[in-house]
């Protein structure tokens, strides 16, 4: 059922503004003539902003902790055994944000008409990515619903605490790097162009580092705005490249690669990987379907790749240890650790254990992100602060020799 918005004037004239859920137009006109409201204006809301997937967007839309409230909220009712589109009404009177409201109910509106919960949700790519949409579609269809909702949850949580770690790491280094950008701009845009005024008295050849240093002056003096239009084109540019498909896949096989991000990429998406496969294994989800659903969880395509390779094998009968060592993304232990227990017949504890051991690792090197990334900052910025001193002071010592 659509919601409506609506102001009006109740009895005593005082105005209300409140939305109302129901089928039509005339109905909501209707219920609200009876509870003695005069309307001034109602109109249906409508998620149409929320259907297209941006590549750069502004504005609040909805969290990642909303959409796990939500998830988890939705495997709790689905769980108990309450109809989906029921369930999702609960949700529409239960949800805070406007914007998820309308989604919601739309996707019930959707589901009431025949519409699989997958392709209801589809339909807004910016709220409900292609994890989320894939891993809903093989619930769905395994007869899994509440255990994928509820694993969806998990892993929504687990970004947010995720995000929040890295956010922590981060925010020391990122916060030195702003200052001191703003710092190098103001010396070369207000500073250095005073004291190019006093080197051009001087009538001698400048040393290279001063030429530089007055280029880079006079460039941002007159080009401060291609600046700015050039990082943002080329952050742009960027996000749309990595949205295609050979521009996602160099991205992905460059993250498994650089220092420090390469090994951490390496050990979130194992982690998912052996956590997920446990939690679905241990639930009574079929082999196939549990790689079908971890391989949308893993977020590196080269690594999904090596899981759809993997089920391949354990179709054919064969064990989904061979791809995994093939590919050498994933590390030795975890071969090792599911090929035991593929032999043992144990091989969900071992998937946890593994899990356990690389979530501790993660958090390890999380940890010991920021004691690495200060130290570089504060050589970089040493640098950068270096070389403007030598290149101003040198000249001007050669002009006080010169006075003397």
């Amino acid at each position: 059922m659509p919601i409506f918005s609506y102001k009006g004037l109740d009895k005593t004239g005082k105005e209300i503004k409140a939305n109302i859920n129901t089928e039509n137009l005339a109905l909501a006109k209707s219920k609200l003539k009876g509870a003695g409201i005069m309307l001034l204006d109602i109109k249906e809301q409508k998620s149409d902003g929320l259907k297209e997937k941006k590549v750069i967007s502004f504005g609040k839309g909805i969290s990642t902790d909303e959409l796990s409230l939500m998830t988890r909220q939705l495997a709790t009712l689905t769980k108990a055994k309450i109809q989906i589109v029921e369930a999702l009404s609960a949700l529409v009177e239960q949800s805070e944000n406007p914007k998820l409201r309308i989604v919601l109910a739309e996707t019930r509106q959707k589901v009431n008409e025949g519409s699989s919960l997958a392709e209801a949700l589809g339909d807004y790519p910016s709220i409900f990515n292609n994890v989320y949409i894939n891993m809903v579609e093989a619930g769905e269809a395994s007869g899994t619903l509440e255990i994928v909702l509820l694993r969806l949850a998990e892993f929504t949580e687990a970004q947010v605490r995720l995000r929040n770690r890295i956010k922590g790491a981060m925010t020391y280094p990122v916060i030195m790097a702003i200052v001191g950008f703003i710092m190098m701009s103001i010396i070369f845009i207000f500073v250095i162009p005073k004291i190019t005024k006093i080197f051009v008295t001087m009538k001698k050849k400048l040393p290279l580092q001063t030429e530089i240093c007055i280029w880079i002056s006079e460039f941002l003096q007159g080009y401060w705005w291609a600046v700015i239009l050039a990082m943002f084109g080329s952050y742009y540019l960027f996000k749309k490249y990595i949205r295609t498909k050979s521009g996602e896949s160099k991205w992905h096989r460059l993250l498994l690669h650089l220092p420090l991000i390469g090994e951490l990429t390496t050990m979130i998406n194992v982690s998912r990987f052996c956590s997920t496969l446990a939690t679905l294994l241990q639930s009574g989800v079929p082999i196939l379907t549990c790689m079908t659903i971890v391989r949308n969880l893993v977020a590196n395509v080269h690594m999904q790749q090596t899981i759809l390779d993997a089920r391949t094998q354990i179709q054919e009968g064969a064990s989904m240890t061979g791809p995994l060592l093939k590919s050498r993304l994933y590390p030795p232990m975890v071969t090792h650790m599911i090929k035991l227990g593929e032999k043992s017949g144990e091989l969900e504890p071992m998937l946890q254990i593994v899990a356990e051991n690389y979530q501790d690792q993660v958090d390890t090197k999380l940890s010991g992100l920021t004691s690495v990334l200060e130290p570089i900052m504060m050589v970089l910025m040493g640098l950068a602060v270096a070389f403007v001193v030598f290149s101003v002071v040198v000249p001007m010592m050669e002009l006080n020799s010169i006075g003397r």
